[in-house]
């Protein structure tokens, strides 16, 4: 055994109850640990009721040397066999009759057998196998076999797992754990951070002799943290360790095949044809993938992929074996992925071979250009087209340029770009690229808030995509879904409630098209018909836009809805979390704030406000920013915290005026109307006026507002005129029909009208009672008194949820608690596993725990189910 040694005790378990059966396979590639772990639960004597032999397989044995080696080794190990079993009288093989002696003679042993065969895979003649398996089968139980090989032996194993006599340990079993990793690291002395193990584990994959050698190098390095960032596997001893072990061990063709299909990440039999020139590639492919020579198939399709550090080892032999040649095969290979209409794949490839005409060309005149702003190859393709130079000419590299500078929302870099494609641009340019400008034009005009230019862009989009072929438009719905979700996104920002809800509800029906043949998510992304994972994003963005109009029209079910729709789009495809929305736990925060439960509503805020911190590639909304602002103040100012809720009202306004931000008139007045209501919580009804008074406006919410302000400081002839000039009740909105009911009661109370206020607040409490309303009912600074039985007739107590839940079957653990909280921020379980420092099957089971604690069947019903509860 190795001095620096890792102790994997679950197979090491594994192991031992492997060998109560004849056959146990250790199957792997060089230096995943096959013989390491072997050896150290051989050492350790295998809790098997005899120590474990061994004898490593020379290359070239010829079966009776195998043999006799066998025999010396169960010799040494102390082993008795009969005389009369002899010994091979030759090396090129054995009698029937030896083979039935000896397995006679191991029948007989008192006590079983356990032979470990390390690398069986070097020589394994027919003769050999067969002889073996025939001793094995006939033994009664008197041997057991340990075999570690690279490759599947040629013994039966389909009737050993038939019949249930074989355990397997194979390479994903023996792929480190992280735990693994930083055991080993610090077997080295070598302290690094949880951070860089999970760099260090994304490179390497677990790949043990990988890992070792990083550890060994870093050992050497100035700076081992740094060294886990920037190491080139081409030029470590990795490097050597593969070429030697793997890439040599192969006969020139098969070398040649791995030299030319490493320049693509997968690579399917016809299309490694394609890069040789030759017809082979099927069974060359299916062999390595069965040798574990780092070729792995993926989910049992037909394509394959190399280990990445095996890959990046062969594209630097291949730079210096033939200069040039890489990137005609990356041409070659995107013009074969281009025509079985895999056009992510395609585009990364020409760009590799700096064929921008293609690569861009591809991507316009499909209608692809909005997969550089969502779905799961977004990060890809703006990677690869990174380094398009700004002078290559013609109009399809400068969109691509453009939208790639308005995917990580640098302006400046994407103004530069739209203007070299405006100049290239010309009236006979192809309806293509007209579109794809047109549709820039929308995203970049919700970047910059400016909704008549959205607007315009919008329109000449619409007008563009009529003279497109329908198929190709519905082969990529994520356009089409983005610039709808971006035009309700500007509406709702200025306030134009209908049109946005218009807009995004189209939004969310584009999502749900079928997608077309050819580029649809089945070639791209290997899902099934029907579904694009390039819509996702869209869909999340268009639910949380449309549950803030809801929120803002009162309708706090609908809302509450929308927002969990949302949030559960963004968990079920696992989006990023640069590429989720705050605005879901921003509703659902207003909703709970209007319920009164004030400790949901902080914690959905504070989700809200951590989630649109982490955004990359996207700015928050205008209507989300100052919505949470409002939320936070009123529930500042519902506490009787009115400084409190005055200073998060400067701090937007501070954030806007430095980021010289323009705010609409919608948002200038509910910053004025949150204003007020601040001022009255400080019982400075003066002030409130004048906050008002310095945003006039004809919106009911700010005549209500000036009729609260009016109220509160004992004006009640003003109030009642400011009330008097509302439009009728049924046209007003719920929130505002609410405020008036209640103004008008306390207007009756304040002139002594008791019957009609009474009249009124029961008026007030039938129409918060759907929506289970209480904040409106306790905002407003002084006013009349009111009944306790009336404030309480709308809604449940402070901090309490409208329509509790039952309670939990049994309380929840410190760790499930974790746990949940982790999984209230969106993160994986992988993510939350890396948080924790714990298994992934860890996770699991305490989430598994969670759900029936809770009752319920899904993560984010019991993300939801705990807040309502308050246990976040």
């Amino acid at each position: 055994m190795p001095k620096t040694l890792v102790h994997r005790p679950e197979l090491l378990r594994r192991l031992t109850a492997g060998v109560q059966g004849p056959l146990t396979l250790i199957n792997g590639p060089a230096g995943s640990g096959k013989t390491v772990l072997t050896a150290h639960w051989a050492a350790s004597g295998g809790r098997a009721p005899r120590t474990p032999l061994w004898l490593t397989v020379e290359p070239d044995d010829a079966p009776g040397v195998f043999w006799a080696y066998v025999l010396e080794a169960l010799h040494r190990g102390g082993v008795e066999l009969p005389a009369t079993v002899g010994r091979p009288s030759r090396a090129e093989g054995v009698t029937q009759s030896f083979l039935v002696r000896l397995a006679a003679g191991l029948a007989e042993s008192p006590q079983p057998v356990v032979l470990v065969l390390d690398q069986f895979d070097t020589a394994q003649p027919p003769a050999m196998t067969e002889g073996l398996d025939f001793v094995l089968r006939h033994a009664a139980g008197g041997l057991r076999i340990v075999l570690t090989s690279r490759t599947d032996s040629l013994l039966p194993l389909h009737r050993y797992r038939a019949a249930g006599e074989i355990a397997e340990i194979r390479q994903a079993d023996l792929r480190f754990t992280q735990a693994d990793a930083a055991a080993l690291l610090g077997e080295h002395r070598l302290d690094i951070s949880p951070e860089g193990i999970r760099l260090l584990m994304r490179r390497t994959e677990g790949w043990a002799a990988g890992v070792r050698l990083c550890a060994l190098a870093m050992q050497r390095s100035p700076d081992p943290e740094a060294f886990v960032r920037q190491f080139a596997a081409d030029r470590t001893t990795i490097a050597d360790y593969l070429l030697k072990e793997v890439l040599d061990a192969q006969p020139p063709d098969t070398q040649d095949l791995l030299l030319r299909v490493c320049v693509t990440d997968r690579v399917h039999p016809d299309l490694a044809d394609a890069l040789t020139g030759r017809d082979d590639a099927a069974r060359t492919l299916a062999g390595l993938a069965r040798d574990n020579a780092f070729l792995e198939q993926v989910d049992a399709s037909d394509w394959y992929r190399l280990h990445p550090l095996f890959a990046e080892v062969l594209r630097a032999h291949l730079r210096q074996r033939h200069p040039g040649l890489e990137q005609q095969l990356h041409g070659r290979a995107a013009r074969w992925l281009a025509g079985t209409g895999r056009l992510t794949e395609a585009v990364a490839q020409g760009a590799a071979a700096g064929d921008w005409q293609f690569a861009a060309g591809h991507l316009v005149d499909d209608l692809a250009i909005g997969r550089l702003f969502t779905g799961l190859e977004a990060e890809q393709l703006n990677r690869a087209l990174a380094p398009l130079p700004a002078e290559e000419p013609g109009a399809a590299p400068a969109l691509v340029a453009a939208a790639a500078r308005l995917a990580v929302q640098d302006l400046p870099g994407y103004e530069d770009a739209v203007r070299r494609a405006d100049s290239r641009l010309t009236p006979g340019s192809g309806a293509a690229a007209r579109y794809g400008r047109a549709f820039l034009g929308v995203l970049a005009g919700r970047t910059a808030g400016d909704p008549a230019a959205t607007e315009r862009a919008a329109a000449d989009a619409e007008r563009v995509l009529g003279e497109l072929p329908p198929p190709r438009v519905a082969a990529h719905p994520e356009a089409r879904a983005l610039m709808l979700a971006a035009l309700g996104a500007v509406r709702l920002g200025a306030g134009r409630l209908d049109a946005a809800e218009s807009a995004l509800t189209a939004a969310v029906a584009a999502c749900a098209a079928p997608c077309g043949p050819g580029t649809g998510p089945t070639a791209d992304a290997g899902t099934g018909p029907g579904t694009d994972p390039a819509t996702q994003y869209p869909l999340c963005d268009a639910l949380g836009s449309l549950a803030l109009v809801e929120l803002m029209q009162g309708r706090l079910r609908r809302a509450a809805e929308h927002a969990r729709a949302s949030l559960d789009v963004a968990e079920q495809s696992a989006l990023p979390p640069g590429r989720r929305s705050g605005a879901g736990h921003l509703v659902l925060a207003g909703v709970a704030a209007e319920h009164g439960d004030l400790p949901t509503a902080r914690a959905h805020l504070e989700l809200a406000t951590e989630i649109t911190a982490a955004a990359t590639g996207s700015r928050p909304d205008s209507a989300a920013v100052v919505l949470a602002a409002v939320i936070a103040a009123r529930i500042a100012a519902y506490e009787g915290d009115g400084d409190a809720a005055l200073a998060v009202l400067t701090r937007l306004r501070t954030a806007a005026t430095a980021g010289a931000a323009s705010v609409s008139a919608w948002a200038v007045v509910e910053l004025a109307v949150a204003e007020a209501a601040a001022h009255l919580a400080r019982g400075d009804a003066p002030a409130a006026l004048r906050a008002l008074d310095e945003a006039p406006s004809g919106r009911p919410e700010h005549t209500l507002a000036r009729a609260r302000a009016l109220l509160a400081a004992g004006r009640t002839g003003p109030a009642a005129r400011e009330l008097a000039g509302l439009p009728a009740d049924k046209d007003l909105a719920a929130p505002a029909r609410l405020a008036a009911f209640l103004l008008r009661a306390d207007l009756a109370a304040a002139q002594g009208d008791i019957a009609e206020a009474r009249r009124r607040r029961a008026e007030a409490a039938d129409l918060a009672r759907p929506e289970g309303l209480r904040l409106p009912f306790a905002e407003g600074g002084p006013r009349a008194a009111r009944t306790p039985r009336d404030a309480q007739r709308p809604g449940p107590r402070p901090g309490r949820p409208a329509e509790g839940p039952p309670p939990v079957v049994e309380p929840l653990s410190a760790r499930e608690t974790e746990v949940l909280r982790q999984a209230a921020r969106m993160l994986s379980t992988e993510e939350i596993a890396a948080e924790l420092y714990v298994s992934a099957n860890t996770v699991k089971t305490h989430l598994k725990s969670i759900y029936r604690k809770l009752g319920v069947a899904r993560r984010s019903d019991a993300v939801h189910r705990a807040q309502d509860l308050g246990l976040l």
